[in-house]
Order: C-alpha cells, then sequence, then structure tokens
C-alpha cells in the first residue's frame, strides 16, 4: 500500500494505511483487540491504541523503576512527526 506523504496529517491516511505503517515501523497487532498494538524495542517496549481522536502510547519498560508512561498525539499531526515522537521512546 502507498502511503500519503509523510507530512500528511494521520486523519488523512486510510485505516489500512495506518494500520500498514505500524507494521512498517515494527509494531504487531493484538489479535484480541485490533486497534491495539505492540513494539518491542531493547530499551523500552510500548502499546499503542488506535483511539477515536488520538494515537495513545503507553510505554513500559520506561526507566529503571518500572514506571510506565502515558502520551497520546492527536491524529491532526503528521505521520512524520508522530513517528519521531513515538518510535524514538519515551
Amino acid at each position: 500500500m502507498t502511503l500519503p506523504s509523510a507530512d500528511t496529517p494521520l486523519y488523512n491516511h486510510p485505516l489500512p494505511a495506518i494500520e500498514a505503517w505500524l507494521t512498517d515501523c515494527g509494531c504487531q497487532r493484538d489479535k484480541d483487540a485490533l486497534h491495539r498494538w505492540f513494539i518491542e524495542k531493547s530499551a523500552w517496549s510500548a502499546e499503542l491504541s488506535l483511539e477515536e481522536d488520538n494515537l495513545a502510547v503507553k510505554y513500559t519498560k520506561a526507566d529503571e523503576g518500572g514506571e510506565e508512561i502515558s502520551r497520546s498525539f492527536k491524529y491532526s499531526l503528521s505521520r512524520k512527526d508522530i513517528e519521531a515522537a513515538v518510535f524514538s521512546g519515551p
């Protein structure tokens, strides 16, 4: 699937394009909750959730204390900006 330009707000991406983008970024879809995705990196892991008006991210294993860090990103942000923020880690 061809993705819109990286400068395009995420709300202008069709759902299959968002799903392809998440897969390309190394995320795996939850088989029981199709709106939920997971990614595992060496220093952190995260659960991403496609909500009604934002992409919610909950980082786990984010620091040595085991604290979870939650963030959300409005779909009005560009795919490039969301990708830079989410996949750079907590």
